[in-house]
């Protein structure tokens, strides 16, 4: 029995060079929203907060209001949350990618599936 393909859509939205928001910024913003600081979100997904911050930052400067607050703590840290452009951008993205997901169901795709090998060959016969 074969399997099906399988498509993954990658959308990126992009603000000049820099990449506004894409799926790893989106999966940061929904554990910064889950775990409630971006060091605990960035650990979460294997990141440093180096990195998580430094991805924060850039979202943050994209788009017309910042996406996530933070503010300062007590001794035992501080935390950050989505503001409302946040939340409404990460509901925004992840419409479009459900939206188009179900795109992939079209005779395009079918098409494709059909050229496609069921996996790839060991080696490629020359000719």
């Amino acid at each position: 029995m074969t399997q099906a393909a399988q498509f993954k859509i990658k959308i990126q939205l992009y603000c000049g060079e820099a990449i506004a928001i894409g799926p790893g910024k989106a999966d940061l913003l929904d554990a910064i929203m889950r775990e409630g600081s971006i060091s605990a979100a960035g650990r979460a997904m294997g990141m440093s907060y180096r990195r998580a911050w430094l991805l924060v930052d850039v979202m943050n400067r994209c788009w017309t209001q910042p996406l996530v607050e933070t503010f300062p703590g007590s001794a035992h840290g501080g935390g950050a949350r989505l503001s409302e452009t946040g939340k409404a951008v990460l509901a925004h993205y992840r419409a479009l990618q459900a939206r188009l997901a179900g795109q992939a169901a079209c005779h395009e795709a079918e098409a494709l599936t059909g050229l496609l090998r069921p996996a790839p060959l060991e080696h490629q016969s020359e000719g």
